[in-house]
């Protein structure tokens, strides 16, 4: 008997040892990753002053990149996810009020984590949708800092980010892109010239690029589950031909504006319908145009 305890106890600590090792050696890989530091040339980008730039900004902030999704209509900022084992992701507030970083931001720094996914402190930025906004034109890229330059300020001081060890173990496995930094070619430059704005597939291709839709519903357009989004998150749907057969450009229209599908059901959250409802006809028929145009796949297959 003796024996046989004894035995289980050399079983039981190699198992604990075992355990421990493992979950150093996950902190230890995930931590090199979020300490990580970007040195990246600053990219000259124009910022508009006039008020037809800034409206076209707020337009691009909240129907497009849908900016305000994350750090709030007022740019405010918000705890956007707070679990235990997941973390903690705050978008921060980017107005100039208290606890914002509005007034220590150079037009470098906002183009850096716009375009690159890094911070004004060269760490990758969390969750931020740079892989898609690093197809922003020039002049899409200087509307948006304008607009946000010019929002009032907020005073709104929030805790910081932080990573549970889910969220490590995830991260170190890559099941989970935290980093959009690490997906993105930093030596490219922004490009010059967006399509002409317009209900064409040109335009159609360029939103699609730009304002999410592939970050969730991947680059095949296929849908299937979101990489970005804690687990209680639906899949996304398949917006490829083969999943879109009940829809047709009034439904579509419809769809994004109500939030409701043709057969009567509500498109769930994620979906930032609150955002997607203030998109143009022409911008919503481009998206469409484009759409009918990607290859056809069955759900979830990239």
């Amino acid at each position: 008997m003796k024996t046989l305890l004894r035995r289980g106890a050399i079983a039981l600590g190699v198992l604990v040892g075992a355990v421990s090792i493992a979950a150093c050696a996950v902190y230890f890989m995930s931590e090199q990753r979020v300490t990580r530091r970007y040195t990246l040339a600053d990219e000259s980008i124009p910022i508009p002053t006039d008020s037809i730039s800034i409206a076209r900004g707020q337009h691009l902030a909240h129907a497009i990149a849908k900016c305000t999704d994350c750090h709030t209509r007022t740019l405010a900022g918000q705890i956007f996810v707070d679990d235990p084992a997941l973390g903690r992701f705050v978008p921060m507030n980017l107005t100039r009020g208290k606890g914002g970083l509005g007034a220590t931001l150079k037009d470098a720094d906002w183009v850096r984590a716009i375009r690159h996914g890094v911070g004004h402190d060269g760490r990758p930025l969390r969750l931020m949708p740079s892989v898609e906004y690093n197809n922003l034109s020039v002049e899409d890229i200087g509307a948006i800092i304008a607009y946000a330059k010019s929002v009032p300020p907020v005073d709104n001081e929030l805790p910081g980010n932080t990573l549970g060890p889910v969220g490590r173990a995830l991260l170190v496995t890559n099941k989970m892109p935290l980093f959009a930094a690490e997906h993105i070619d930093h030596s490219t430059h922004a490009v010059a010239l967006a399509p002409a704005i317009g209900a064409t597939v040109e335009y159609g291709n360029y939103l699609a690029h730009t304002a999410g839709c592939a970050g969730c519903h991947n680059d095949s357009f296929s849908g299937g589950p979101i990489d970005v989004g804690p687990p209680s998150w639906p899949p996304a749907a398949n917006l490829t031909p083969t999943g879109m057969k009940a829809y047709d450009e009034a439904s579509f229209m419809a769809a994004l504006r109500t939030g409701v599908r043709p057969g009567g059901t509500k498109i769930k959250d994620p979906m930032p319908i609150a955002w997607t409802k203030d998109m143009t006809d022409d911008e919503i028929k481009a998206v469409w145009a484009y759409l009918k145009t990607v290859p056809p796949r069955e759900f979830a297959v990239r």
